[in-house]
């Protein structure tokens, strides 16, 4: 069988205009990069030119793709796109720490012959992904006792004094943060949680031991990373933290400029988030910096990949570590047989392991023409606060879980 990659095209699927096809998804790119009518492969650093190829191979992956429920959003266009590939590496990573069949080779998002032979056992069983029983209307319990506490939380939060959420409600422009007035919650949209840890402890050098929840289409997957900046990695000594509180994001670009480095992640929506100053400079957020008051709504607050997790890449985003995560079944997965520490790695074959699952996720699971993701930052602290379904040290002993990988 041929290999299939991003870019490859059925014979008669060749857009009449390559600029115009790639627009929807390259608008938020530097110039001199959304001109350019190639995809940005992230999946080996290159970009691919658009490559017409007899058959319909493309298609018959996508039906595939769609009938497997990887691909729930698939136009069925004969192009080898973005949407293509994100859903190609949610199966090959289903298949491999799923279904625990190593044969398949790392989740790179190229259909070779591993992937082809897969593929054909599936359908020869008819063989269906399991996160697909699950839904709006039927979700797993996770993701109702996440969505129950994120509702507890605005319930609480409306009345309660909060020093933060009274400055948001005050500050001249909230941009993409929302007051608690105007926290939504609704199952249709894709949501992510981060659980804040020791965000008062002063480090120059800022660990990855943070949590994230992504809650998508009924599911519940947990990652890990930091939601605080390392000094180390900011262009300034008053870094930014992302102010606590629900923000409001979409799937972009990180790198936006570095035709090299560009890769899948989320940005602010339009507007900015809100986020405090390290005015004292001692690498924290406390609360002298608190009182000092929120900074203006920015756009460069991303959320992306933090590498396998040895070191902290946030100068003030917030990011997600790739060498494991929590799957539907509560399983802890381990990706570090593939996922790289650096950019380095990805030109040798490996990948940005589970944080390729959770912008997968977005791309193929939200529906067709929302890029929107609510994300909810809060405390550990705060968790038994609002809701008591958790032990107190869920956060602390989930986070070491997954680091130990």
């Amino acid at each position: 069988m041929a290999v299939l990659k991003l870019g490859t095209v059925d014979m008669g699927k060749m857009p009449a205009d390559k600029g115009e096809f790639l627009q929807p998804y390259h608008r938020w790119m530097a110039t001199h990069l959304r001109d350019r009518e190639q995809f940005r492969d992230e999946a080996n650093n290159a970009w691919n030119d658009f490559v017409e190829m007899q058959g319909k191979e493309v298609l018959r992956i996508q039906t595939f793709l769609k009938n497997k429920g990887f691909f729930p959003n698939c136009q069925f266009s004969g192009i080898y796109g973005y949407g293509t590939q994100a859903a190609v590496r949610l199966f090959q990573e289903y298949v491999h720490n799923i279904e625990g069949d190593k044969s398949i080779g790392a989740p790179d998002g190229i259909v070779g012959d591993n992937t082809w032979k897969h593929m054909m056992r599936w359908e020869a069983g008819d063989i269906k992904n399991t996160w697909a029983q699950f839904g709006i209307d039927n979700p797993s319990q996770e993701y109702k006792d996440w969505m129950a506490i994120l509702n507890a939380a605005k319930k609480h939060y409306m009345t309660a004094k909060n020093v933060i959420l009274d400055q948001i409600r005050n500050a001249p422009s909230t941009g993409d943060t929302l007051p608690p007035e105007e926290w939504s919650f609704d199952p249709r949209e894709t949501h992510l949680i981060g659980i804040r840890r020791h965000q008062e402890v002063a480090r120059q050098d800022r660990e990855n031991d943070d949590l994230f929840i992504l809650l998508i289409k009924g599911l519940a997957f947990t990652f890990w990373g930091s939601t605080d900046p390392s000094s180390k990695m900011a262009d300034r000594t008053d870094e930014a933290f992302l102010v606590e509180g629900q923000h409001k994001y979409r799937l972009s670009w990180h790198k936006i400029s570095n035709a090299t480095k560009i890769y899948k992640a989320l940005r602010p929506y339009s507007k900015g988030v809100l986020v405090y100053r390290d005015v004292i400079n001692d690498n924290a957020l406390t609360d002298a910096d608190i009182k000092k008051g929120l900074d203006v709504p920015n756009m460069t607050i991303n959320i992306h990949w933090s590498g396998d997790g040895g070191l902290n890449f946030s100068a003030g985003c917030q990011v997600i570590a790739g060498r494991s995560y929590i799957s539907p079944e509560g399983r802890i997965i381990d990706c570090s047989e593939y996922s790289s520490p650096s950019y380095a790695g990805l030109a040798q074959g490996r990948t940005r392991g589970a944080y390729n699952v959770l912008s997968d996720l977005v791309v193929c699971y939200n529906q067709l023409g929302n890029n929107r993701v609510w994300y909810m930052l809060g405390r550990e602290s705060n968790l038994s606060e609002i809701d008591d379904r958790f032990p107190p040290d869920f956060t602390k002993d989930t986070v070491q879980k997954l680091k130990s990988i």
